[in-house]
């Protein structure tokens, strides 16, 4: 009798998967989620366990000044006296430096760092703490 053949290469493990905290949502997704608008980043300031998770405090307070930062200058460029060529062009250039910052964030919030931006960052890293 022959016994049966054994496949002589073992089946490759699992990929490695973030673990999900106590709420079911992996610190980094949860920090991450937090710069899709201002609203998740306000609920995870609210919620337990994500106020208590350090990572997800620092990314929210972060995504708000984002938001607040944002807010400000597109107004204050809205009220100065420019001709719409250079209203247009600035209101361009302030859009895509706002935007990039906000795709960095979102990455490395996602990798699980604490990155902070510039002025926005401190901001951030005092409310988290306190």
């Amino acid at each position: 009798m022959s016994e049966p053949l054994q496949d002589p290469i073992p089946p490759a493990p699992p990929p490695a998967v973030p673990t999900p905290s106590a709420s079911g949502l992996a610190d980094n997704v949860a920090a991450a989620l937090a710069y899709v608008t201002i609203i998740p980043a306000i609920v995870f300031l609210v919620l337990e366990p994500y106020n208590r998770i350090p990572l997800v405090r620092f990314h929210s307070f972060q995504s708000i000044g984002i938001c607040v930062a944002a807010f400000i200058v597109k107004l204050g460029l809205a009220f100065l006296p420019l001709g719409w060529m250079l209203f247009s062009l600035l209101s361009s250039i302030v859009g895509l430096v706002l935007f990039s910052a906000w795709l960095i964030a979102i990455f490395k919030a996602y990798k699980g760092e604490f990155y902070k931006l510039p002025v926005i960052g401190d901001f951030a890293e005092k409310q988290a703490r306190g």
